[in-house]
């Protein structure tokens, strides 16, 4: 008769309990830092953007950038920049019809708690 044995955490050494945590703790800030290192500058500031569709279309989208007290003309840039990348991820156009757009009439741009808001249209379908 043969006997076998099972390993378990009980069986695993403390020092090699110790090395896998290492090792997962390496590959998880590892992944975090590519993020941050994707990230670009707008008239020198870094923004946090988010784009999101309106109602049930999600050819209407909207843009919000913040904070639009380090740079108006940065955060104008980032707005459009997500708005190109939302069109291009979700229709593989660039082409936007904008409502409250970067480059309004007047230069006015809805901007409230030092968020700038955009809203467009994704075109060229």
């Amino acid at each position: 008769m043969t006997k076998t044995k099972t390993l378990s955490r009980t069986n695993l050494s403390p020092v090699c309990l110790m090395g896998l945590m290492l090792i997962a703790t390496l590959l998880l800030t590892a992944c975090g830092n590519e993020r941050r290192a994707d990230r670009i500058a707008f008239d020198g500031q870094y923004f946090r953007t988010d784009a999101k569709k309106l109602d049930k279309r999600r050819l209407d989208f909207e843009v919000t950038v913040r904070p639009v007290s380090a740079s108006l003309n940065g955060a104008l840039e980032a707005g459009l920049h997500e708005g190109i990348r939302y069109c291009i991820g979700n229709f593989g156009s660039s082409d936007i019809r904008w409502a409250n757009g970067p480059e309004s009439e007047n230069g006015q741009v809805p901007i409230s708690n030092d968020r700038l808001v955009l809203q467009g249209t994704c075109t060229g379908l």
